[in-house]
């Protein structure tokens, strides 16, 4: 009788989504600029060592401390600010040199804040003050005057010119600075600007004349915080800062947000991963349903994250040291 042999099939999988190897691998090669780095059996390897191998350095670095002097200095606060059932009654203050986290489901109303802040909607009640001032911010060109900038979650949509270069993009909220007395563009002048933001930056694109849209994600969200540097901005209000991007460019964008802390700007960074949140905010509010319902400290856990965040109703609870002097 004929005998009929088993046969085992091989498959290669190449893929960016570490949470699913340990279901569809038995050992994961990891490489880098070509490069093979190390192939790991998937039993023993964690995703903090398989990231590390993948950028040739840890993901996530400390938050940087606040400097005491700066501890009760407030750059943007919110008092009792609503806005139909999206935003209601949301008080929080941001300090200068600050991470400050905001978690939540979706449709808690984080991005709501964030384009209420950034004049992008009008609120209907409460009070926004900017170091220490009340302000009225009826459009995105007041929060540009009080030194907000606003990188979005679609970054395509709301952040970039697409079809337009880099140089263009890097610009375009400083593009009054560079015209002339006859309404003509100062090219040199934004040429000089692009340059000196793309290599702070490390953007990487073949020139500053490329379009927007033939960069990487990662690329693409740098110049969108290049624009808003440019502009003299102190305060950033980041909104799924690392949305569509690989590990390796999440890495520069953690960098990149530890520096400007280091610089004394404050950002506030409203993301859907926890692990981000926690790892990269000094405080971290959270929201439920338009409302903030708890405020964590650093070295929170993503289960204390989880409760508020589930929480429907009820007072807003305090975890952390006062956010105002």
């Amino acid at each position: 009788m004929p005998t009929h042999r088993r046969r085992h099939a091989t498959h290669l999988c190449c893929s960016h989504r570490l949470d699913e190897l340990p279901e569809i691998s038995d050992r994961i090669t990891v490489m880098r600029d070509g490069r093979t780095i190390e192939t790991l059996e998937t039993r023993a390897a964690t995703i903090d060592r398989i990231i590390q191998r993948m950028v040739g350095r840890t993901l996530y670095e400390p938050a940087p401390q606040i400097p005491e002097v700066a501890r009760h200095e407030v750059v943007l606060e919110l008092r009792r600010v609503t806005r139909g059932r999206a935003i209601r009654d949301v008080s929080f203050s941001l300090r200068r040199g600050e991470i400050l986290g905001v978690a939540g489901l979706v449709g808690a109303g984080r991005t709501e804040v964030a384009r209420a802040i950034f004049g992008a909607d009008r609120i209907d009640s409460g009070e926004i003050l900017v170091r220490g001032r009340p302000v009225r911010i009826r459009s995105p060109r007041d929060a540009v005057r009080l030194g907000i900038g606003y990188l979005s979650e679609d970054r395509k949509r709301y952040g970039l010119a697409l079809g337009m270069a880099v140089e263009t993009n890097i610009a375009l909220a400083t593009l009054r600075r560079c015209v002339g007395w006859l309404g003509t563009v100062n090219t040199a002048a934004t040429h000089a600007m692009a340059h000196r933001y793309a290599g702070a930056l490390r953007i990487r694109t073949p020139s500053l004349h490329h379009r927007a849209s033939s960069l990487s994600g990662g690329n693409q969200q740098k110049v969108v915080i290049a624009k808003w540097l440019a502009a003299d901005t102190e305060i950033l209000l980041f909104d799924e800062p690392t949305r569509g991007i690989d590990v390796g460019a999440k890495s520069e964008i953690y960098q990149l947000m530890n520096e400007l802390t280091r610089q004394g700007k404050s950002i506030l960074m409203i993301s859907s991963e926890l692990p981000e949140v926690l790892r990269m905010s000094h405080r971290i509010l959270v929201m439920c349903e338009g409302r903030i319902t708890g405020e964590l400290p650093a070295g929170a856990s993503q289960e204390q994250i989880m409760t508020y965040a589930t929480r429907r109703a009820g007072a807003r609870t305090d975890h952390g040291p006062a956010d105002s002097p």
